[in-house]
């Protein structure tokens, strides 16, 4: 990405991020990687590392562990197997160790389900693969401890086997000396020394004559002489010899081993540099964690919609200070590209304009924002900003001249992949001239089709914003009665700069205030008094519309409740439907094994008795329904003894017997020849021919 000026990155405190980013990173690759992040214009990159921290992020709010806790730093080690002939130490190994298994590690805990699961973190091992020969030549050379092992070669067993006698036979004939000389009064130390590499007694130095042997030196008060007897000393040249052979050996078995392992320098490169990418990203995610960093949608064009947006410097210091950080909404597309913001000093002008710049600089670098994750981010070729004071003296420029190169710059090099940033255009001259230049400059930049975001006090600006289309006002929100800023950004409308209510708030001569106004054009008094009242009024009707959003969400609570009474009420009519459904399934399943009963007693009659007539009748009675005959003439009376018929069509409301069954309900609803009638709590439809419309009969004419 472009930047002009070359101190727009710091101007927008980008540098303080990438410090904060530096400081979660364990390794030199991931450190080095952070103070030289990047800035991405392709889509690609920005969407692979933006995904790269949120799954990382994913893992540790989910307190999900990763294999990358070793903080390795082994850029010379792994030259070192690039070079012919080069040795590697025991230590050194260890570490090239470590490595190779943080990498079998990685590849292990990436298992099939956790690839799908995070597919950008997988990426990042996508185009290499373990050897498992690394692990198993190290091993087979060095133990635990980085020592060579005995067993790496059969010169160096025999080597140390010798040495471990001759150690031990040393020590014997040693041992059988101290006690000779000790009893002797000889001996200042009991105890074992050792002096250029060679096993000596302390013996007094009014002694040293009576012992024979070498003398390798005295102590600082030379009271104490340090005497090689002279029967350890062959056994002492050949440990020496011994010793220097084994030295020899591990030094052959260790630069076989480096030799071997400089095929894989490259490999192992790879597996430095993925180590330390892990460790990249998490230094990402773990700055997303405290930031509240999330990943907004990102498009392929020029575009900013920001929801909730934070500035991250000023969210994490109001986050130690136990202060709220206020936050803000930002849209800007083809159709209103430029925000020109007003409003009073110290409002919040400047910080907004700063939190959408370094908000588009960390989301291009593969960083995660402080934002509500609907927010739309888009990509931009260069970024360009003109900040505070630009007087130089090395030019011998004043701040207008040099706030004019600027924005010389600025239309010579702008188009639509340009996002600006201009804190108060025109200032520092004439106000009626600068204010005419500010238009010149704002009227070319919405020809070229850049992005940005102003900051003014002047009138001529607000005035213009609201006609030019691609231009929006915005204002700065104020607490007239409490003369306190709001920090909230309001978009559509230009902002006062509250002159004279701030004059008038900390006390200023009313005289002098009343001068001031005299001398200001009284249009533009009228203005800005204007803008004063429509503020507050806007702030009115923003409070009643939280009262309003309120009591739609009380409503909306109440609806919710309502439809469960009704869901809970549908399912208990359900319910008592479900028990007179099951009740008519009894009545029908004992029915039928009641004529099963009654077939087999006929079966058997007709088996037994010789009167077949008899055994006939009955089964005509049963098969024909002459017991169904009986039963509708008992309905009947039990009918006629509390009702009366009376004939008609039926109507809504009527009370009804249908004639098949002679069971009485009421009409709830007529529809053509159809009629639904209400049976106890199931409603039916029944034809209206099959209908008798009746009453109830007077209680003093029932049986």
């Amino acid at each position: 990405m472009k930047y002009f000026p070359e101190s727009a990155l710091v101007q927008l405190e980008f540098d303080k991020i990438k410090t904060l980013l530096a400081e979660h990173c364990k390794t030199e690759y991931a450190k080095e990687k952070a103070e030289n992040l990047r800035i991405h214009t392709r889509r690609e990159c920005i969407e692979l590392e933006l995904q790269q921290s949120n799954e990382f992020k994913m893992l540790l709010q989910q307190s999900q562990y990763f294999p990358n806790d070793n903080a390795l730093n082994l850029s010379r080690e792994i030259k070192l197997l690039a070079i012919p002939g080069a040795i590697l130490s025991g230590d050194q190994f260890m570490q090239i160790r470590k490595l190779a298994e943080s990498i079998r590690q990685i590849f292990y805990w990436f298992d099939n389900e956790r690839r799908i699961a995070y597919p950008a973190l997988a990426k990042v091992i996508a185009d290499t693969y373990f050897e498992k020969k690394i692990l198993e030549w190290i091993d087979e050379i060095l133990d635990e401890s980085g020592m060579v092992r005995d067993n790496a070669s059969d010169e160096l067993s025999s080597i140390r086997m010798n040495l471990f006698r001759k150690r031990n036979e040393l020590r014997r004939v040693f041992d059988r000396i101290l006690s000779k000389l000790n009893k002797s009064g000889y001996v200042a130390d009991i105890e074992e020394a050792f002096l250029n590499s060679r096993r000596v007694v302390a013996v007094f130095a009014e002694h040293k004559r009576q012992v024979k042997g070498i003398l390798h030196g005295e102590s600082d008060t030379r009271k104490t002489a340090f005497v090689e007897p002279e029967e350890t000393i062959e056994l002492n040249n050949e440990i020496f010899s011994l010793e220097y052979a084994e030295s020899r050996e591990v030094t052959r078995i260790l630069r076989e081993l480096t030799g071997k392992l400089s095929a894989y320098a490259s490999l192992l490169k790879t597996y430095h540099d993925i180590n330390g990418e892990y460790d990249f990203i998490r230094a990402k995610a773990r700055l997303a964690l405290d930031v509240n960093g999330n990943f907004p949608l990102l498009h392929d064009k020029a575009h900013i919609r920001l929801s909730q947006a934070f500035h991250p410097l000023l969210y994490l210091y109001n986050q130690k200070q136990q202060k709220p950080t206020i936050p803000t909404n930002i849209e800007l597309n083809e159709k209103g590209r430029i925000l020109v913001i007003s409003g009073p000093n110290a409002g919040g002008k400047t910080v907004t304009l700063k939190t959408v710049g370094l908000l588009q600089l960390m989301i291009q670098s593969g960083l995660l924002i402080p934002v509500h994750p609907s927010s739309e981010l888009g990509i931009f070729k260069q970024i360009m900003i003109h900040i505070g004071d630009t007087q130089s003296i090395e030019f011998e420029l004043s701040t207008y001249s040099s706030h004019l190169k600027n924005m010389k710059y600025f239309i010579e090099n702008a188009n639509g992949r340009t996002l600006f940033f201009i804190d108060e255009l025109g200032s520092g001259s004439d106000p009626n001239l600068g204010g005419a230049f500010a238009e010149v400059i704002l009227e070319e930049l919405v020809r070229k089709h850049a992005f940005g975001i102003v900051t003014t006090h002047y009138l001529n600006l607000k005035i213009m914003a609201n006609k030019t289309p691609g231009i929006l006002n915005g204002a700065m929100s104020f607490d007239e009665k409490n003369l306190m800023p709001l920090y909230k950004l309001t978009v559509g409308k230009p902002g006062s700069s509250y002159t004279f209510s701030i004059a008038e708030r900390i006390g200023l001569d009313p005289s002098l205030i009343k001068r001031a106004r005299s001398l200001v054009d009284e249009g533009h008094f009228r203005l800005d008094k204007l803008l004063n009242r429509t503020e507050q009024d806007l702030r009115d009707i923003e409070v009643k519309e939280k009262e309003l959003q309120k009591l739609l969400r009380e409503n909306e609570k109440l609806r919710k409740e309502m439809e469960v009474v009704i869901h809970k009420e549908r399912h208990q009519q359900q319910v008592e439907i479900m028990k007179q459904q099951n009740k008519i399934t009894e009545d029908r399943i004992a029915y039928l094994k009641e004529m099963e009963r009654k077939l087999k007693q006929i079966i058997f009659d007709w088996r037994k008795t010789e009167n077949k007539n008899e055994v006939i009748k009955q089964m005509q009675a049963l098969l024909f329904k002459q017991k169904e005959k009986q039963v509708t003439e008992k309905v009947k009376k039990k009918f006629d003894s509390k009702y009366i018929e009376v004939g008609g069509d039926a109507q809504v409301g009527d009370k009804v017997m249908m004639k098949k069954n002679h069971q009485v309900g009421n009409v709830k609803e007529v529809r053509g020849r159809k009629a639904v009638v209400q049976l106890g709590l199931m409603p039916i439809t029944v034809e209206l021919n099959d209908l008798i419309v009746v009453k109830d009969k007077p209680e003093e004419e029932r049986v």
